[in-house]
């Protein structure tokens, strides 16, 4: 997939560099629809989940209400910029903050139940690098959601783009990228009010 922030992760580290500030003054409705998208990944209380990609940290409370006080929630970023506006907005208290490139995360193998990723396949330089070591990380029979808050279709027309045979999000794309990293999709939506891709870890 093609997309002109994923050639090195400084391009990816400095496009959200520069928008860290006003990122949830953006979209400031995207709450609802984040927390929606966590509870597919259906968390019991104190299971261990990694926001990959985590930016200003939107998704953290979400995820700490759906693991409960004995759980471990970790979110994990390229951009300083993003986790400095995760602390701004207090999102600190719902987890643990990694400044970390989620292709080479500081975490054992199997360590994780789930992963959520919000917006992330299209900012990943090597996307089979990246779903492989998110792999890595996920305990045989864990999950992770893919996840943005519109579809490809009005993502694509608020940027101005056209839709592209070769994304990757597309479903017959990503299907055999996750089966080749160790995931099997087992659900998979594309509408106006969200994207979402559900994958099971295998083994």
């Amino acid at each position: 997939m093609t997309d002109h922030h994923a050639d090195r992760p400084q391009e990816a580290r400095a496009f959200f560099a520069s928008r860290a500030a006003t990122w949830d003054t953006k979209f400031p409705d995207d709450g609802p629809a984040y927390a929606a998208g966590v509870a597919e990944l259906g968390l019991q209380e104190g299971e261990r989940v990694l926001d990959a990609g985590c930016g200003t940290g939107r998704a953290l409370p979400a995820l700490r209400s759906a693991v409960g006080p004995l759980g471990t929630v970790l979110g994990a970023d390229l951009t300083p910029e993003m986790l400095e506006a995760a602390v701004r907005a207090g999102r600190d208290r719902d987890a643990a903050l990694l400044l970390a490139d989620v292709s080479r995360l500081p975490l054992p193998d199997a360590a994780l139940d789930a992963v959520f990723a919000a917006g992330l396949l299209s900012h990943l330089p090597d996307s089979a690098g990246g779903l492989t070591e998110l792999a890595r990380t996920v305990r045989p029979g864990g999950r992770l959601a893919l996840f943005h808050p519109i579809g490809r279709a009005a993502l694509a027309a608020r940027k101005g783009r056209p839709i592209t045979p070769d994304d990757l999000r597309a479903e017959p794309n990503l299907r055999p990228v996750l089966a080749n990293c160790g995931w099997d999709l087992i659900r998979y939506e594309d509408e106006d009010s969200r994207y979402l891709a559900l994958a099971v870890r295998r083994g």
